[in-house]
């Protein structure tokens, strides 16, 4: 009689094999590898949107009048080079990495990951940026991340959880923890907008990408924070009256934005003009370029590029930002996003937030305004992506305020529950819909079916 073999003895082997496998530390190696590859590409994505912003900036200090011709032509050159060789790589990228997501594995998730498009999202968002384009780097970060994991594919197959969601989850976590230095966004980013679900064996994954991409950004970069230090706080009745406030205003602005962008991206402008904008896209781009250049003269120049500098002057009390700037970052935002053109929404929605949070404090003058202006970041950024989550944790990162905690989660569950009744569709999930409906032949209905079940 044979007796069956000790379960611990098959159990030692089987992990004795795994850990001299020369195939399982190739795989582990050549996604570190990656992961690396994600710090390095956001490092310098950033650099080369920093250089496009300088670069605008001596325009416009030439003359402020030359946006009229520059802003128009780069946005309509942009969306030539994207209709033409990168088509996929529109917009933030954000809800195409969700697509890509719960697409069956194939052609069409291949071509929305591929690194044609990624490294055609880098160049071109730069480009607009050089342009004066009211859009952020961030978004994109996601989907060029997300590519260049998944991409490691060709080189050695891995496990099949892995292949459908995890290279492609920890690539764009990876993609926003790099960007903004924000380990712990970037997870719950992922989290809470991406997958909507926490797989157990990802998890290892997802974690070690984001800690290798975030390691590799800070060794170039230096270790910094996104806006700076800031230790401001909330004294008396009235800062909490002023959180109340960028809650609601950050609720009904980021709604009421999310809900224009959806109306006009799934049905664009009313009869001639909407025909006209569908059939010459890159004529619509030159009227959106020509638009925001007219913001720009009227904001006094405020309104290009991703509002960096604007926000870290408001939360600093450093420089001279109109009352209206919010809502004139908000215009431009919205007209630089539909135009089609390559960018994201995280940072000038994050400073559009701080000129909501300085008209707040503007109304409530015994609280400290950088408290509130680091309260509206995070209140209109949740109300615009309604992820409260990582709104409040991604604003806590990004000025190394841990004190501010309690405050940026009332602030940004109350904008996310008034954003909702006026925008009742998250946006990049809607957005993603959308996308897969135009990409996949099985059609709309399918393609929120397959949002709301889950991964292919």
């Amino acid at each position: 009689m044979q007796w069956p073999r000790p379960r611990f003895l098959t159990i030692q082997k089987r992990h004795r094999v795994s850990l001299f496998s020369t195939r399982q530390w190739f795989r582990h190696v050549l996604f570190w590898g990656g992961a690396v590859g994600v710090g390095l590409a956001a490092t310098a994505f950033a650099l080369g949107s920093d250089q496009a912003q300088r670069l605008f900036r001596h325009v416009v200090a030439i003359s402020p009048w030359l946006p009229l011709l520059l802003t128009p032509l780069t946005l309509a050159g942009v969306a030539a080079l994207t209709q033409r060789y990168f088509k996929g790589a529109e917009g933030s990228g954000i809800p195409q990495t969700i697509a890509a997501i719960h697409m069956p594995e194939g052609s069409r998730r291949d071509a929305v990951l591929s690194l044609r498009v990624a490294v055609g999202k880098m160049l071109l968002t730069c480009v607009g940026l050089a342009g004066g384009a009211s859009v952020g780097r961030e978004g994109p970060t996601v989907q060029i991340g997300a590519a260049l994991l998944y991409n490691l594919r060709w080189l050695i197959r891995f496990p099949r959880h892995l292949m459908e969601r995890g290279l492609i989850i920890a690539g764009g976590a990876a993609g926003v923890a790099a960007a903004f230095n924000t380990p712990l966004a970037g997870i719950v980013f992922a989290i809470e907008e991406m997958a909507r679900s926490f797989e157990e064996r990802s998890s290892g994954t997802l974690l070690t990408a984001v800690i290798i991409a975030g390691l590799a950004a800070i060794y170039v970069q230096g270790d910094y924070t996104y806006f700076g230090a800031t230790d401001a706080a909330l004294n008396g009745a009235s800062g909490w009256l002023g959180v109340l406030l960028c809650g609601l205003a950050g609720g009904v602005l980021g709604g009421g934005f999310s809900r224009l962008l959806l109306a006009f991206s799934a049905r664009g402008l009313p009869g001639r003009a909407g025909i006209l904008m569908r059939a010459h896209p890159v004529g619509f781009a030159a009227v959106c370029g020509l638009l925001l250049a007219v913001i720009g003269l009227a904001s006094g120049n405020a309104v290009y590029g991703s509002g960096y500098d604007e926000a870290k002057h408001l939360l600093e009390g450093s420089g001279e930002v109109s009352a209206a700037y919010g809502l004139w970052k908000m215009l431009a935002t919205f007209v630089s996003f539909v135009s089609g053109i390559p960018g994201g929404l995280f940072a000038p929605s994050l400073s559009a937030g701080a000129g909501i949070g300085q008209a707040v404090a503007n109304l409530v003058s015994q609280a400290d305004p950088g408290a509130l202006i680091v309260i509206g970041m995070a209140a209109y950024f949740a109300g615009v992506v309604q992820a409260p989550i990582t709104a409040f944790v991604i604003v806590m990162e990004m000025t190394d305020n841990h004190g501010m905690v309690v405050p940026l989660m009332l602030a940004t569950l109350l904008a996310t529950a008034v954003s909702r009744m006026i925008c009742p569709k998250p946006l990049y999930k809607a957005l993603a819909t959308s996308y897969l409906a135009r990409v996949q032949p099985s059609g709309r209905d399918d393609a929120e079916t397959a949002i709301k079940k889950g991964p292919a």
